[in-house]
């Protein structure tokens, strides 16, 4: 809807969106016709980036990372071609030409012909000194200040010339393009085979010298890396000799499994010990008292041969334990043992016990388990010294171990950066010598005249010009708040609406011949929308008589309606009262010139009064600034009106605009319903808020807005 209401607005511009963009091409015609020709120039340069020959030895990477990797190399060449100090290099080269040649490529601006020779030797002079050493020029200095000045007037000045200068990579090649347009081929070609050329030696010598001074610094740093590394070996070397240590954790780790193995071989003996004195013990409570000391008195008289026995085996068993158990002491130990149980049973033999007991087995037992207790003794004693000089040993490790691990920290860390010193030296040095080598692989030369766009800018000046037509006729829509529409009456006073009345077109408005034969045509519609208006009002008087048509401010178009409503209601055989209740602006009473007046009609008590007849009366006024009330009491005046209901059909009353205050509502007073005249494409004003409150108060009295001088088209 609201689109169909922008397309009204744009049909009702038709002339305007016609005529300006008209005027817009005719204009522009003039202002292209006498542009010079364009001629660009365009040179490639091959940078080698996506070359796959040199990235043979790069890393693997993902394909998004390279992408990524090679998007931002092109961007820095590019950034580096669009330097100040290249484009400068461009612009002396320019100034010199035109200064040292006869064929200038451009006209000679007037600062350039105001120089006589000397200025021009000078100029030659400096610019040839600022094009050697790529430095810009001083403003801040007087003289290259001036000279600034003069490129400036040539149009040879770094701003001028990044207006024209195109640089870009060609989709995804290996190639940058460089384009410049100016209105000389030779002028075109000339820049961009100077700026190419500029830009390929000013990267080969800085930015090649900057990747030799990365690979000088990283070899120095490198060598420092590894004269650390290997001072750090030294100490360690030197540290483990003079202490001798070889290797702490192997050392640690034998000591340890020792210790271990002397610890099980304790606790086994230890178990020993704890069995055999079990053992005897149950071996003794089977003797009596007296068997017993006769066996001790016995035992103690070993023969000399056990006993030596016996000592050789302790002596073995140490040795077989400070050995760390080795096996061939473990055979000795066993034939030893072997030859004490001889010893000891042909000592049994010898000591029987008591003659009139049969105990020779016990005692041979007991023998045998005493020999044994006393050997897993002595092995616990020499077991327990061993042990004291492992962990003697272990202790003594502990320290050495510290400061081993410190220099072993100390070593990986100096090895880890001489290796990443290394690496990145390498690779540094690879990409040094696999580095992007820039040529110019496709000259710029004068080329023909692009082709003419004059026509494409005149239309498309004309295509401007409508869409700005179109935006500011928009704009205007979009903050225009007038009344056009009955519908939008309603949304903005949440009031009702009983219709709308259409614009009369022609001059001037007659009322008095409003209705006459000449005009049917013309108020044909017009006709047609009272019809509708007269129908609604009926529907809301539903048998009552008096109707006041009001309205927010004056001149809507309450006189109109007035009038129209009472001839339509004449037309369909209605006798019809018209009261002219506005003393401001008394137009009804002005065009009908009637006989009786509100004044004489509604005072008190009247003498006399001219009696009402025919089908149309009209009620004037005389004017003034006087009110309803004011001519007689309300009581007295809803009298009248009630006699005027007895001979009319219909009562309409056109009273004062509601800005009048008081005036208007002593009339609204009086009537049965109301209907307010609202002219189209005004809005709704802060000031008539409370007369908008006024008639919403009305409730049903109010009968609904009429649109006046709406624009709607006929169905």
């Amino acid at each position: 809807m609201e689109f169909v209401s922008f397309l009204k607005v744009l049909w009702k511009h038709k002339n305007l969106l016609i005529i300006i963009p008209l005027v817009t091409i005719i204009i522009s015609y003039f202002l292209v016709k006498n542009l010079a020709d364009k001629y660009v120039s365009k040179s490639q340069i091959a940078t080698g980036i996506i070359d796959e020959s040199r990235h043979l030895l790069d890393k693997e990477s993902n394909s998004a990372a390279q992408a990524q990797q090679i998007n931002q190399s092109f961007s820095n060449l590019i950034e580096i071609m669009k330097l100040k100090k290249i484009i400068n290099q461009v612009s002396y080269q320019l100034i010199l030409n035109d200064l040292t040649n006869r064929t200038p490529f451009k006209p000679y601006s007037k600062l350039f012909l105001s120089m006589n020779a000397a200025a021009r030797k000078h100029a030659i002079e400096v610019f040839k000194g600022k094009f050697q050493r790529m430095e810009p020029l001083d403003y801040y200095n007087k003289d290259e200040n001036g000279l600034n000045e003069l490129l400036r007037s040539m149009k040879y000045d770094e701003r001028s010339l990044r207006e024209d200068i195109l640089i870009v990579r060609d989709e995804d090649s290996d190639f940058i393009s460089v384009n410049y347009e100016s209105a000389n081929p030779q002028l075109s070609a000339f820049v961009v085979n100077v700026l190419c050329r500029e830009f390929i030696n000013y990267y080969t010598n800085t930015i090649k010298q900057n990747e030799t001074d990365a690979v000088t610094f990283l070899a120095k740093l490198m060598e420092e890396k590894r004269n650390a590394l290997n001072n750090k070996t030294a100490q360690l070397q030197q540290y483990k000799i003079a202490n001798g240590v070889l290797n702490l954790e192997e050392q640690s780790k034998g000591i340890f499994d020792q210790m271990m193995v002397y610890n099980d071989r304790k606790q086994q003996a230890q178990k020993d010990v704890a069995s055999y004195n079990g053992a005897l013990t149950n071996i003794n409570n089977k003797f009596d008292p007296k068997d017993r000391g006769y066996i001790e008195a016995s035992l103690s008289k070993y023969n000399t041969a056990v006993v030596g026995t016996q000592e050789q085996l302790h002596l073995l068993t140490d040795r077989y334990v400070r050995s760390n158990f080795a096996p061939q002491y473990k055979v000795q130990i066993d034939s030893l043992t072997k030859q004490l149980t001889q010893q000891i049973n042909l000592a049994s033999d010898k000591y029987l016990t008591n003659p009139l007991t049969g105990k020779d087995a016990l005692v041979t037992q007991k023998l045998t388990l005493e020999v044994s207790r006393d050997l897993a003794k002595y092995s616990i004693v020499a077991i327990n010294t061993a042990l004291n000089q492992l962990n003697a040993k272990f202790n003594r490790l502990v320290p050495f171990d510290a400061t081993v691990k410190t220099y072993n920290f100390e070593l990986e860390i100096a090895s880890k950066e001489y290796l990443e010193v290394l690496n990145k030296y390498n690779e540094t040095n690879l990409k040094s010598t696999f580095s992007i080598k820039l040529r110019q692989v496709d000259y710029a030369t004068p080329d023909a005249a692009e082709p003419s766009k004059k026509m494409l800018l005149i239309i498309l000046s004309g295509f401007a010009a409508l869409a700005f037509c179109i935006i500011a006729l928009f704009v205007l829509y979009f903050f225009d708040d007038t009344i056009k529409q009955p519908a939008e009456l309603v949304n903005q006073t949440n009031l009702p609406s009983l219709g709308y009345l259409n614009a009369v077109t022609g001059g001037t408005l007659d009322l008095r011949k409003l209705w006459d034969v000449e005009h049917r045509e013309k108020m044909k519609h017009f006709k047609e929308l009272i019809r509708s208006i007269r129908f609604e009002v009926d529907q809301e008087l539903k048998g009552e008589k008096v109707l006041a048509i009001t309205s927010l401010a004056h001149h809507e178009g309450k006189t109109v309606l007035a009038i129209s409503l009472a001839y339509s209601y004449a037309m369909i055989n209605k006798k019809v009262l018209l009261i002219d209740g506005n003393f401001g602006n008394p137009t009804i009473t002005t065009t009908a010139q009637p006989r009786l007046y509100i004044e004489d009609y509604f005072k008190n008590n009247p003498d006399n009064y001219e009696a009402f007849s025919g089908a149309t009366t009209v009620l004037g006024n005389h004017g003034g600034d006087v009110t309803l009330l004011e001519v007689s009491d309300e009581k007295f005046i809803r009298s009248r009106f009630n006699e005027l209901k007895t001979k009319y059909d219909i009562i309409i009353i056109e009273t004062p605009a509601l800005s009048t205050l008081n005036k208007s509502k002593e009339w609204i007073l009086f009537a049965n319903k109301t209907i307010a005249v609202f002219e189209a494409n005004k809005g709704v004003k802060k000031s008539q808020k409370n007369d908008l409150n006024y008639l919403r108060s009305l409730n049903e009295k109010f009968a609904g807005w009429i649109l006046n001088k709406a624009d709607i088209p006929e169905n």
